[in-house]
C-alpha cells in the first residue's frame, strides 16, 4: 500500500525527546519550546510565537484574545476544517460563510464585502493547501471596516504571500504540526501574534488565565488567576520532536517540493482531456508542496477514481465537506449558495505526499490515475 501520509523521522527527535526527559522538565515552556519559538520569530519575523497543543488551539485563543461574544458576525470560508469555525462558535459568534475562488480552494476576496455587516467582528482566511489567499484586499477591507484578520495557516509553514510569511500579515496566525503536515509534532501547534497589543494577555491566556509567565520572568512577585484562559501549553516533549524537524525544514521542503513537482510534470499534459484540474498558484503566492490535489469533473468521476487506486493500493482521499452543508450547521445557514465550495467538496481528490515517498511511488501513482481514468 502507497499511503496518503506517513510521519517520519528525519534527524534527532529521539535524541531531542531523551533530553527533555533527562532535564526533568517536560511540562510545557521547557527549553524546546523556548528553541521553537526562537526559531519562528527569528526565521519569518513574527512579533510573538507561542507553542500550542494544536492548531485548534491556536485558532481558539485567537477567539479570546478578539473577545468573541455572542452577537458577533465571524467571515468564515465554507471549504475549511471544522476547528476554522468552532472556534468561534465557542464564543457565541454568528459564522457567515464564504465561497472559494473558482480557480482554487482559498476564500473569494471579492465578494467578502457583501457579507460584511455592523456585527463583523473578524475575517478567517484559510491558506489552503500552503498557497496564500489574495491578502492585500482582504487586508485593506478589513481596517477599512475596523475587523480583525485571522490566519488559518494549518497547512501554511514556510510558504509565503509577494515575500511576506504567511502567519504574518493578520493579528494573529495559527499554524499545525499534526502528523499531516510539513513538518511534525504528532500534535501541536503554533500562535503567531503580529499586533503587539494581544502579546501579554496571550501569555495569560495560554496560561490557564495566569500571570504564571510574568513570575517566572521575574515580573511580578507571585502569580494568580487575572483572566480567562485554558491549558493551551504543548508538552516540551512534543516541542522536542518538532525542534529536531524544524533544524531540518529546508531539506524537508526541497523534497517535497520535489515530489510535487514530479506529480505536476507528469500529470499537466494528460489530465486536461478528462475535465481534471491541478492546483493553481497564484503568482503572489508560492508554494510549499503541502499537498498536490487534482479537481475531478465530477463527484462520479472522482468516485471511480478513489475506488480504481484502491484497488491498486494506493491511498488517495477527498478533504472537507462544506460546512454550511453540515449536520450541525446545515439549518443555521443563511440559504445562500456556495457552488465553488461545493464544487472542491465534490470533486477535489489529495494525492500521496509525504517526505519519503520515493520517484517510483510517485511514478507509480501517476501511472495508475492515467489507467484508470483510461478505462472509465
Amino acid at each position: 500500500m502507497i499511503p496518503f501520509n506517513k510521519p517520519y523521522l528525519h534527524g534527532r527527535e529521539l535524541v531531542y525527546i531523551a533530553q527533555a526527559v533527562a532535564s526533568g522538565k517536560i511540562s510545557g515552556d521547557g527549553s524546546f519550546t523556548r528553541k521553537c519559538h526562537d526559531f519562528f520569530e527569528k526565521r519569518y519575523g513574527f512579533a510573538k510565537a507561542l507553542m500550542t497543543t494544536s492548531c485548534t488551539d491556536a485558532l481558539e485563543m485567537s477567539a479570546l484574545l478578539l473577545n468573541i461574544a455572542e452577537g458577533d458576525e465571524v467571515i468564515v470560508p465554507a471549504f475549511t476544517f471544522v476547528s476554522s469555525a468552532n472556534a468561534f462558535v465557542l464564543r457565541g459568534a454568528k459564522l457567515v460563510f464564504a465561497d472559494s475562488e473558482e480557480s482554487n480552494p482559498n476564500i473569494d476576496a471579492c465578494k467578502l464585502a457583501d457579507l460584511i455587516t455592523p456585527r463583523t467582528r473578524a475575517i478567517v482566511v484559510v491558506h489552503y493547501a500552503g498557497v496564500a489567499c489574495d491578502m492585500d484586499p482582504i487586508l485593506q477591507l478589513a481596517r477599512q471596516h475596523g475587523i480583525a484578520v485571522i490566519e488559518d495557516a494549518a497547512q501554511g509553514i514556510d510558504s509565503f504571500y509577494k515575500g511576506k510569511p504567511l502567519g504574518s500579515l493578520g493579528e494573529m496566525g495559527a499554524f499545525s504540526f499534526h502528523e499531516t503536515k510539513n513538518v511534525i509534532a504528532g500534535e501541536g501547534g503554533l500562535l503567531t501574534i503580529n499586533d503587539p497589543q494581544y502579546i501579554a494577555r496571550a501569555e495569560i491566556i495560554r496560561e490557564k488565565g495566569t500571570n504564571r509567565s510574568s513570575f517566572f520572568r521575574g515580573e511580578v512577585d507571585k502569580y494568580g488567576w487575572v483572566d480567562v484562559g485554558s491549558s493551551f501549553l504543548p508538552s516540551d516533549i512534543v516541542s522536542a520532536y518538532l525542534f529536531a524537524q524544524l533544524e531540518n525544514i529546508d531539506t524537508i521542503q526541497a523534497r517535497r517540493k520535489a515530489i510535487w513537482q514530479r506529480y505536476n510534470t507528469r500529470l499537466s499534459s494528460e489530465l486536461a482531456k478528462y475535465g481534471i484540474g491541478l492546483p493553481v498558484i497564484p503568482d503572489f503566492a508560492t508554494n510549499n508542496a503541502h499537498m498536490f490535489y487534482i479537481v475531478c469533473r465530477n463527484l462520479d468521476q472522482r468516485t471511480k477514481l478513489i475506488d480504481g487506486l484502491k484497488a491498486e493500493k494506493i491511498h488517495a482521499v477527498f478533504h472537507y465537506l462544506s460546512l454550511h452543508h453540515s449536520p450541525y450547521f446545515i439549518g443555521r445557514h443563511d440559504g445562500r449558495s456556495l457552488p465553488n465550495s461545493d464544487r472542491f467538496t465534490d470533486c477535489l481528490l489529495r494525492l500521496p505526499l509525504y517526505y519519503e515517498l520515493t520517484d517510483d511511488q510517485c511514478d507509480q501513482v501517476c501511472d495508475a490515475i492515467l489507467e484508470n481514468l483510461a478505462a472509465q
